[in-house]
């Protein structure tokens, strides 16, 4: 975990600097097969294990490419992005997300944020650009990239 380092008025002194790297986070099965019912997308290589071995290009299961992607929200609060004088933040979009490796089902991912912009719309909002890093344990590649923006509003 790490402290929030800046507030609204020292936020532009981060940029281009690394925020933190989150705790590691398991990927379990059972959570693949909650998300394959809440998205309807029963994809057998995500929650078949007995199949993905056996037919899979990934010889187990791999988590939804989504599924990373949402972790985004829960390793924010683990970090704690947004300054501590926000009063809170909304999802403002996206600019590029990339997945370049799978996640395996039974492994452990965590993220490397860093800050790349923090533009002022006015006094009390803020448009801040992360880049963060989804790594999975003991390999050696990324396995998503995804520039995140958010809309802090000052408390």
């Amino acid at each position: 975990m790490s402290e929030t380092l800046y507030t609204f008025d020292t936020i532009q002194d981060f940029i281009g600097k690394e925020l933190g790297v989150s705790d590691w986070l398991p990927v379990e099965q059972q959570v693949m097969n909650r998300f394959a019912e809440d998205t309807r997308d029963p994809d057998w290589m995500h929650i078949d294990p007995v199949r993905a071995r056996r037919d899979g290009p990934f010889g187990s299961t791999v988590a939804f490419g989504f599924w990373t992607l949402s972790m985004l929200t829960y390793f924010s609060y683990q970090l704690k992005l947004h300054p501590e004088d926000a009063a809170y933040a909304v999802n403002y979009g996206l600019d590029r997300v990339r997945w370049i490796a799978p996640v395996p089902v039974g492994s452990r991912i965590r993220c490397r944020a860093k800050l790349l912009d923090a533009r002022h719309k006015d006094s009390d909002r803020i448009v801040m650009r992360t880049r963060n890093l989804i790594e999975v344990e003991n390999q050696n590649q990324p396995a998503m990239e995804a520039v995140w923006l958010g809309l802090l509003v000052r408390a």
